[in-house]
């Protein structure tokens, strides 16, 4: 059970501007139909992307209130089947053991209520668990990705958040991770991907995402982050990563989540920005794409219709900005 990919061009800017919505329909059949694309070269290209992917096409038909349109106990055998004896998951069967995966692997045993799975079926939560704790640099606090070293707020936003669902927090050095993560801050507001490094949309979520989950948002410099983050919405409405940067749909959720957690949304135009949204889906074969007109994936179908529910668009269940 997978999905990533996409084969459809974005076309909603040739609809009626003021009739814009949500194709929910379109989106919910884009979603089931990825992984029967078998004979395509681009679903065995993405193969390194298939646990995540599963788990970004799950969340979007959550969010639009199709929850069983994907076959639970084929989800579940599929994550279980992409396990390590070391309770890390691979991308895919086969596939080397990494932090990305692991979290992908829980948040979608969460999601459709079954971490007890991990001890019926798999190695057992807590060895999961001790897979990502053991990721922890002690002397630092950060987090590496897999047993090769690479280290990047993701891997720790990724940690905190995976060990959370598990109830496992108490396994890792919260305060230290706090600590990285405020080494990692700069004068803009903003956080970069390690100490000294720019700020950026996506890891400014991973650290005020961590600092949610560790219950330090006190530490954030909301009104600076709430300023830099909502100069990031250029004239058509969407977002932006940083600054000089064409508009993408991922940004909806990435810029729009961190001002949620700061109580900020309210410093952009949000009218503008479902717009924008809008215009980036397919109406016809479904999925959403970074820009109207580009090919649509199901990478930007999910944050985009995320982006949406914290919205509050109509009709969608509502998303929790962590």
């Amino acid at each position: 059970m997978s999905e990533v990919g996409g084969t459809a061009l974005a076309t909603a800017t040739n609809q009626r501007q003021d009739e814009l919505t949500l194709c929910v329909d379109r989106h919910v059949k884009y979603i089931q139909t990825l992984d029967t694309r078998k004979d395509e070269l681009e679903y065995w290209l993405t193969e390194h992307l298939r646990l995540s992917g599963l788990y970004w096409g799950l969340t979007a038909l959550h969010l639009l209130g199709r929850p069983d349109a994907l076959p639970r106990q084929e989800t579940i055998d599929f994550v279980i089947s992409c396990q390590h004896e070391n309770g890390g998951f691979g991308a895919a069967p086969g596939h080397d053991a990494h932090m990305l995966y692991t979290v992908s692997a829980v948040q979608i045993l969460a999601t459709v209520d079954a971490i007890h799975e991990l001890d019926r079926a798999g190695h057992g939560k807590l060895k999961v668990a001790h897979y990502i704790a053991n990721l922890q640099d002690r002397e630092n606090g950060t987090f590496a990705g897999d047993e090769w070293g690479e280290t990047d707020t993701r891997f720790l936003y990724g940690a905190l958040n995976a060990l959370s669902l598990l109830h496992m927090l108490s396994l890792v050095d919260v305060d230290k991770a706090v600590s990285y993560i405020q080494a990692c801050a700069n004068f803009d507001g903003g956080y970069g991907v390690c100490p000294g490094a720019e700020s950026h949309a996506g890891q400014i979520f991973t650290c005020v995402g961590a600092l949610a989950i560790a219950g330090r948002l006190d530490l954030v410099d909301r009104d600076r982050l709430g300023g830099w983050l909502s100069e990031r919405q250029v004239e058509g409405g969407g977002l932006n990563g940083r600054p000089e940067k064409k508009e993408d749909v991922c940004y909806s959720w990435w810029v729009l989540s961190s001002l949620a957690m700061i109580d900020r949304m309210h410093w952009i135009d949000k009218a503008k920005l479902e717009h924008y949204i809008l215009q980036c889906q397919d109406p016809e074969n479904g999925g959403i794409a970074d820009r109207p007109g580009d090919m649509v994936d199901v990478f930007h179908t999910v944050f985009g219709i995320a982006g949406l529910s914290l919205l509050g668009y109509k009709g969608l269940e509502e998303v929790d900005p962590r």
